[in-house]
Formats: C-alpha cells, sequence, structure tokens
C-alpha cells in the first residue's frame, strides 16, 4: 500500500464519526434495548419506588400515631398520677383527723376514768374517815370512862350516858379545830 492509498483510507475512517450504516444500527438497536427496558424493567422500578415511598410515608404515619397515642397515655398515667396523689393526700388527711379524734375521745375517756378512780378514791377515804373517827370514838369514849372511873373512883358503866357525854366533848373538840383551822388561813 502506499503512502496515499494509506492516507485516503485514514481519512475515511474516523473513530468520532460512525460509518451511517453502523449509526443506523446503533440507533436501532439503542431504541429496542431502550423500549425493552421502558416495558420490562421500568414499571418494576416504579413499583419498587412506589412501594418506598409507601412504607416510608406509611410509616412517618404510624410513628405520628405511635407517637400521638403515646403522647395521650402520657396524659392520662399524669392525671392517674395526679388523682392519686389527690386520693392520698384525701386519705393522709382523713386518717390524721380520725387519729386526732380518737386521741381526743381516748383523752376524754382517760379523763372520765381518772375522775370515777379519784371519786371512788375519795368515797373510801371518807368512808374510811367515818369508820376511824367512829371506831376512835368508841375506843377513846371508852378510855375516857375507864380514866373517869378510876378518877372519881365510881364506875360509869351506864352506856347511853357515857357515849352522850363522849360525843359532846369530841364534838367541842372538832368545833375549836375548825376554828383554829379557820384562824390560822
Amino acid at each position: 500500500m502506499s503512502l496515499v492509498a494509506m492516507h485516503l483510507a485514514a481519512e475515511d475512517f474516523n473513530p468520532l464519526i460512525p460509518k451511517a450504516p453502523e449509526l443506523i444500527i446503533g440507533l436501532i438497536c439503542f431504541f429496542v434495548v431502550f423500549g425493552l427496558l421502558g416495558k420490562k424493567l421500568l414499571p418494576s422500578i416504579e413499583k419498587t419506588l412506589a412501594e418506598r415511598r409507601d412504607m416510608i410515608e406509611g410509616g412517618i404515619e404510624r410513628a405520628d400515631a405511635a407517637q400521638a397515642e403515646a403522647q395521650a397515655l402520657l396524659e392520662q398515667y399524669r392525671a392517674d398520677l395526679a388523682e392519686a396523689r389527690h386520693e392520698a393526700a384525701r386519705i393522709v388527711e382523713q386518717s390524721r383527723e380520725q387519729g386526732a379524734a380518737l386521741i381526743t375521745e381516748m383523752r376524754e375517756e382517760g379523763q372520765r376514768q381518772r375522775e370515777a378512780i379519784i371519786a371512788a378514791g375519795h368515797a373510801q377515804i371518807e368512808a374510811d374517815k367515818k369508820q376511824a373517827t367512829a371506831a376512835l370514838r368508841q375506843d377513846v369514849g371508852s378510855l375516857a370512862s375507864q380514866l373517869a372511873s378510876r378518877i372519881v373512883g365510881e364506875s360509869l358503866e351506864d352506856h347511853a350516858r357515857q357515849s352522850g357525854v363522849i360525843d359532846r366533848f369530841l364534838d367541842e373538840l372538832e368545833a375549836k379545830a375548825a376554828a383554829n383551822a379557820a384562824v390560822a388561813k
């Protein structure tokens, strides 16, 4: 091959500009492949994208619904907790009032029992005092009559007369003791 022929052959062959039949075949193949991809692959891609979009949007909606439900449960929990605290405070206050009433009642009962015991003690003391006074009067009367009998030399055995004299003497002594006590005050 001559240099000129190679040069002409090189001019005809440009890799950037394809020959017309190759260009037509390439375009036909491109449109066939593009059409097949558009008919087969594009709908499944669109379906997958739509499913993902629905999942994302549904997930967001479910998350919003779950968040709203959680917020409602939280508010319900707070309301129940506030109600429980209020109920607990009411029960504590009621218990405190019952305790105060019970303490007051027990104090009153204790006061009544104390007064009853004191009254019974005073009554017992008064009864013992009367009994002791009566016994003492008899003993003093008996001793006084024996002493008077020894001094006088006669028997003072008349019991009625003896009791009258002794009672009158002891009443005079009690009156003098009461007068002395009143003067001392």
